[in-house]
């Protein structure tokens, strides 16, 4: 048994549906190699997931998850990551995990700020990462689904996020 608090997080102000999403420019990490790039570069519809720092359990479980389901295999969704972690991080984590998609690195968190989607990591002074959030985003990048979590460790409901897919 894994021994850990669960922790209520503060309420998140966050992007809700109806909202465009802000666009940004950062690190996008993939399997061979990283590129600045903006969300706008990407053709909607998008699935934005915010997680907490490679090697984390939530991470882990998160994208593995998310692998499993088959989010992104086909050409209609495109599936990204954003978390605080470094572009070098980021490669390691999708070549230890074999993982297809591209990681945004936002090691100042700004990218969280936007979305309103970032915590103080407990015990941490100056230090934040992104809370579990998925933002399904349409053609246009307006926000269709928005889900963050309220309290640590959380993960969305995936089918839930399914569902919403299913209506991109």
């Amino acid at each position: 048994m894994v021994d850990f608090d669960v922790v209520e997080l503060p309420e998140a102000d966050h992007v809700g549906v109806g909202d465009e999403a802000p666009d940004f420019t950062r690190p996008l990490v993939g399997d061979e190699y990283w590129r600045d790039a903006a969300l706008s570069d990407i053709d909607g519809p998008v699935a934005l997931v915010f997680f907490t720092m490679d090697g984390a359990f939530p991470a882990t479980y998160m994208w593995n998850e998310i692998r499993d389901r088959g989010w992104g295999t086909d050409d209609d969704l495109t599936v990204v990551g954003v978390s605080i972690s470094t572009p070098y991080e980021h490669k390691r984590f999708v070549e230890e995990r074999g993982m297809e998609y591209e990681l945004f690195s936002d090691p100042s968190a700004a990218v969280g700020d936007l979305y309103g989607a970032v915590q103080d990591l407990d015990g941490m002074t100056g230090i934040r990462e992104h809370r579990p959030a998925v933002f399904l985003l349409d053609d246009d990048h307006a926000v269709e689904y928005a889900w963050v979590a309220s309290e640590w460790p959380e993960f969305p409901d995936y089918d839930e996020v399914e569902a919403h897919l299913d209506r991109l």
